[in-house]
């Protein structure tokens, strides 16, 4: 992804801000996905599209040492397949208090406001991405989270909004330590 795309989006969020994150919170309808759930005729079958590209810089965080989770206000087969095949190792289904779990899994590691960033689309979201010190929404999303997000990525969701927050992380981690390694401040 070029990083000249990446910095021409606006971002009320300081370079500063995106280096201090060290968990980053995923809605995943209408983030991870483009928001759309097929189900099949038997009523048990869903289907949901998550990007590679999205998937492979939730890796990258991962070895870079941020921590993923995904907190979904539904349970759902396909969202538990894809956070088990990227070994997601927080994965908070059935919660619409997005606010909430985020507060409480942030408590949980350590971490306070500013450690966190929180990437959603909806009402339910725009708490919690207020409330973290990095907080995201994608160009799709609904009025009150954008209007909460400092920061919205110009490719929509479910094809590389994802990727570009962790592009932006990544490069934050790099600036901070010289080489993106693994950092053990808080």
């Amino acid at each position: 992804m070029p990083q000249s795309k990446i910095q021409s989006q606006k971002s009320k969020i300081s370079r500063a801000a995106w280096a201090a994150v060290r968990l980053l919170a995923l809605d995943v309808d209408g983030v991870l996905t483009d928001g759309t759930v097929q189900i099949s005729s038997d009523g048990r079958t869903e289907i949901k599209t998550f990007s590679i590209l999205d998937g492979m810089g939730l890796v990258r965080l991962h070895k870079a040492g941020v921590t993923v989770a995904w907190i979904s206000g539904r349970p759902s087969g396909a969202t538990r397949a894809r956070a088990t095949e990227l070994k997601i190792p927080h994965l908070i289904e059935g919660r619409t208090d997005k606010l909430v779990a985020l507060q409480e899994l942030a408590a949980a590691l350590g971490l306070a406001a500013a450690g966190c960033a929180y990437m959603g689309d909806d009402d339910i979201d725009a708490p919690a991405i207020t409330w973290a010190g990095v907080g995201v929404a994608p160009a799709g999303a609904m009025p009150a989270a954008l209007a909460a997000a400092g920061f919205v990525p110009a490719r929509p969701a479910g094809h590389g909004a994802v990727r570009e927050v962790c592009e932006l992380l990544l490069a934050a981690r790099k600036r901070n330590n010289g080489k993106g390694e693994r950092t053990n401040f808080r």
